[in-house]
């Protein structure tokens, strides 16, 4: 197959079966890191463009503003090359280092929010209120504030049908990390048109308030919402069976497992995915075809998820995490279901 254009890589992701033994279940990874921007993130970026180029609110030739941790910047930078559009990206310390690199390397001009933040402090608040600003002062600019942008959701039609295409049978559970909710929306609501059974569960960090648990600062980057921040108009809770958290350590180790044991670099975010997959799993509240996407790739967090000294400076190292994931990917006994409730959080 030869294609004409880099958006045109978009999509089509494969899915890796990790094998569960004694247990009634397949995680279903879908490979959303082998997009050309390196994360899910491409899907909704281009869709907002082509939304806002269609709508007339974005002229040819005009300027994307957007907050972004990065991954979303990546995807609008790829767009914002397609259309021939200036792209202008608002980041704050928190953002991986690497992501920041790769928007720069597509073109991207960078403005950082001002301001003293702690290290695992996210500054969205001042990232959206600096790119507003921005927008309205730059003629002929949209702020695409993903957060509260339709289209965002919209993103990932083609992920469900793809996903329910390659299946070939029932999507018994999903399990999704929610940071603006584009993507758990979107999944979410598709995969239940085709399987109103279909289990759906998302994801934040502990810290983060999207569920209604008190907010602290956490290191997981591009997802959660922070302590001060409002949830995203984008989100929509009643397609979300369960709200649960997950720790900066089982994200974090979780990851690194699955780098040494499969040979797959996945980002600390899809290390919470599957961590709470597995442990749902093997307690007994989802079965059968149980899928999670590798949102982006380990690659972008070489110097923090996958650097043991990092780790240590911040007590993220925890073995504890790895004997469990050893009992739950050997024949390990049933476990307790914990005790959640929609819309709730469970640590």
């Amino acid at each position: 197959m030869i294609l004409n254009k880099v958006t045109d890589l978009i999509g089509n992701t494969p899915i890796l079966s990790v094998p569960v033994p004694a247990k009634n279940a397949r995680l279903l990874l879908k490979i959303e890191k082998n997009n050309p921007g390196g994360s899910i993130k491409d899907r909704m970026a281009r869709n907002m463009v082509v939304a806002a180029l269609k709508s007339g609110r974005l002229k040819p030739g005009g300027v994307i503003v957007e907050s972004s941790s990065g991954n979303t910047g990546i995807g609008l930078a790829i767009a914002a090359i397609e259309f021939g559009l200036r792209f202008i990206a608002v980041v704050d310390h928190h953002a991986a280092q690497d992501k920041i690199g790769v928007m720069r390397a597509l073109g991207a001009e960078i403005r950082y929010v001002e301001g003293s933040y702690r290290e695992d402090e996210v500054a969205v608040v001042e990232r959206q209120r600096l790119a507003a600003e921005i927008a309205a002062q730059i003629p002929g600019s949209v702020f695409m504030n993903q957060s509260d942008n339709v289209a965002n959701a919209g993103g990932y039609f083609d992920f469900v049908r793809e996903v329910v295409d390659q299946i070939g049978g029932p999507v018994d559970a999903y399990v999704g990390c929610v940071g603006t909710g584009g993507s758990m929306t979107g999944i979410a609501r598709g995969l239940k048109l085709h399987n109103p059974n279909t289990r759906t569960i998302a994801v934040e960090p502990d810290g983060s308030i999207v569920f209604g648990q008190p907010g602290h600062p956490y290191y997981q980057s591009g997802t959660g919402t922070p302590k001060g921040d409002t949830v995203g108009l984008v989100l929509d809770y009643s397609c979300i069976d369960m709200g649960v958290q997950v720790t900066d350590a089982q994200a974090f180790e979780t990851a690194r497992y699955i780098a040494k044991h499969t040979g797959l670099l996945v980002g600390g975010s899809t290390g919470g995915v599957i961590y709470k997959a597995l442990e749902f799993i093997h307690c007994g509240l989802i079965g059968g075809n149980v899928v999670a996407a590798v949102a982006d790739g380990g690659e972008k967090y070489l110097h923090t998820v996958f650097n043991e000294d990092w780790l240590k400076s911040r007590n993220l190292l925890d073995p504890d995490i790895w004997k469990k994931l050893d009992g739950w990917l050997s024949d390990g006994n049933q476990e307790e279901a914990p005790r959640t409730h929609p819309r709730l959080s469970v640590a």
